[in-house]
């Protein structure tokens, strides 16, 4: 594998063997697939909301009967974007690796399940993947709480879990939860490179190989 040179000038916290990786955990939409960033929004559209206003948050606080027809909403955008996926870079030579080294996988999306299953069936239909954390699981990304349960699960300290992503919802839970953060990098997250959450940016998926294979500290 070769690291591109963005990759190891982003690569700031490299220490060789600092910490011991003993799980993954990714977000799906844009991280697992390439980012479609056309959905948001639609969904924010459709539900006439500004852009400063978390989707999730907002569906939640709406009366229960609203909150379905509102989930229904995004849920059919999701459909619609689920059959246009297109794998990131590297995710199947990232995913064998990760099986060679016995290291387990997770998901922690705030997709609903359908869209998850369509990308685990169409694209790593061979890889164990699992716990498998979707917005039915509640608090939702940015709060750390279903790192926290997938470490729980697998028996291990969040501080030796990655948490790959493509958001600052995804940096900020994995860093609350005492994980390693991973950023991939896309055209639209650039002003996320350089926050305090962020340890690592990578523009392929398989250059996570490198930062487990030497090693990083976080900044924290």
């Amino acid at each position: 594998m070769t690291i591109t040179n963005t990759t190891r000038m982003t690569l700031k916290a490299i220490q060789s063997g600092h910490t011991q990786i003993k799980g993954v955990v990714f977000d799906m939409d844009g991280t697992l697939c390439k980012p479609q960033t056309w959905m948001f929004g639609q969904m924010r559209s459709a539900l006439g909301l500004d852009k400063g206003i978390d989707l999730l948050t907002y569906v939640h606080s709406l009366p229960e009967k609203e909150q379905e027809e509102a989930q229904e909403i995004l849920r059919k955008i999701e459909r619609k974007a689920m059959v246009e996926m297109i794998p990131q870079p590297g995710l199947n030579q990232l995913m064998d690796y990760l099986d060679v080294k016995g290291i387990p996988k997770a998901i922690c999306t705030r997709n609903f399940p359908v869209p998850v299953d369509h990308l685990l069936t169409s694209f790593l239909p061979e890889h164990t993947i699992g716990p498998i954390i979707t917005r039915d699981f509640m608090p939702t990304k940015p709060h750390p709480a279903g790192i926290l349960h997938i470490a729980e699960q697998w028996g291990i300290s969040a501080k030796n879990i990655i948490m790959v992503g493509d958001s600052i919802d995804d940096m900020e839970a994995g860093d609350k939860a005492g994980a390693a953060t991973i950023l991939i990098e896309s055209d639209v997250n650039d002003h996320i490179k350089d926050v305090l959450q962020t340890d690592v940016v990578v523009q392929r998926l398989d250059e996570i190989i490198f930062c487990i294979e030497n090693g990083f500290d976080t900044k924290n």
